[in-house]
């Protein structure tokens, strides 16, 4: 018999992986937009957040975050990070005991500074709970380009019965079984993307990218070993890998907001022509507060703060930098 999935997210990935789910198990899709759900449902397109893509015909759209989710076999959470405790809290009395809750987003809860399968933790307890993430750049997998992620769960044969559900043609999708580091990894990496977009939009140069991703691959897999992640995992789909992706491509929301900086435009410019989230915004800010907690030094985030929270431009975000004591390139700094 084949899982129900309900998935709560009409934006770009949510409905990628919702399209994605229904060529596999019967899937409905729910978004607060009526437009978006009566044009999945009768076109099969979502134009806002997929220009020119066709999705799956046999997904469905619903308003009714009821409806979506009572029947469900599986839960997926597509909504940003800032908006999930609200949405799960809505769709907590509908949804039927010890069914999986998988989530999308790559962030931080601001208020708590939790993670998002913490956030569900506290919402569900006794549900299996785990995260599918990775360098996953909606577009391209919604267009059939080769791409990999892993679902993360602790039960190891929860995350093997879902493995089918979410493997599609060229979109592979593998098994991890440390939900901290994958989560981590997702969402600390947003903020190298920002810092890499600005190197992009100030034309600072290839060899500028490279030392910010593998010196931010650093930062991150500090903080992320000090949380409890693997140190193996940050090597990996959801470390290196997302890391890599998000920030090279001109595709990623993050590294946009930061090479728009780099131009020269205000945040609030930035994000008010921006149709979705991108969630290193504010990740940057909660990542601040968590590396002042475990003690850990991150020169790179640091100077995006400054960038992103007080006032300071591209330039003096390189320059801050560079007045980091050089040491061991096995140190921090």
């Amino acid at each position: 018999m084949k899982l129900k999935v309900g998935l709560l997210g009409g934006g770009s990935w949510g409905t990628t992986v919702a399209s994605l789910t229904a060529k596999n198990s019967p899937t409905i899709i729910w978004a607060r937009n009526q437009e978006i759900v009566d044009e999945i449902n009768t076109h099969h397109t979502n134009t806002k957040y997929l220009p020119n893509a066709k999705l799956t015909h046999s997904l469905r759209a619903c308003i009714s975050i009821k409806e979506t989710v009572e029947d469900a076999d599986v839960i997926v959470m597509g909504v940003p990070s800032q908006s999930l405790r609200e949405v799960l809290a809505e769709a907590k009395p509908h949804i039927r005991p010890w069914v999986p809750i998988i989530n999308l987003a790559k962030g931080l809860e601001i208020s708590t500074k939790m993670r998002m399968t913490e956030v569900i933790e506290e919402l569900m307890p006794g549900h299996p709970i785990g995260v599918l993430t990775g360098p996953n750049l909606a577009k391209e997998i919604h267009f059939g380009k080769a791409a990999a992620a892993v679902i993360a769960m602790v039960d190891h044969s929860i995350a093997q019965s879902l493995q089918p559900v979410f493997s599609s043609g060229l979109f592979r999708v593998y098994t991890n079984d440390d939900v901290i580091g994958c989560e981590l990894g997702g969402a600390l990496k947003n903020i190298y993307a920002i810092a890499t977009g600005m190197g992009d939009g100030s034309n600072a140069g290839d060899n500028t990218r490279a030392a910010i991703i593998t010196r931010g691959l650093a930062e991150l897999t500090r903080l992320g070993i000090a949380m409890g992640g693997k140190k193996s995992t940050f090597s990996g789909l959801a470390g290196m890998g997302d890391l890599v992706a998000t920030c090279s491509s001109a595709k990623s929301r993050n590294h946009h907001v930061g090479f728009q900086l780099g131009r020269g435009k205000s945040l609030e410019q930035i994000i008010s022509e921006m149709n979705e989230v991108a969630e290193g915004v504010k990740t940057t800010k909660v990542v601040m507060e968590l590396a002042k907690h475990y003690k850990i030094d991150m020169p790179i985030a640091k100077e995006i703060y400054k960038v992103l929270y007080e006032g300071n431009n591209v330039n003096d975000a390189f320059k801050g930098l560079l007045k980091y004591e050089t040491g061991s390139e096995k140190e921090p700094g």
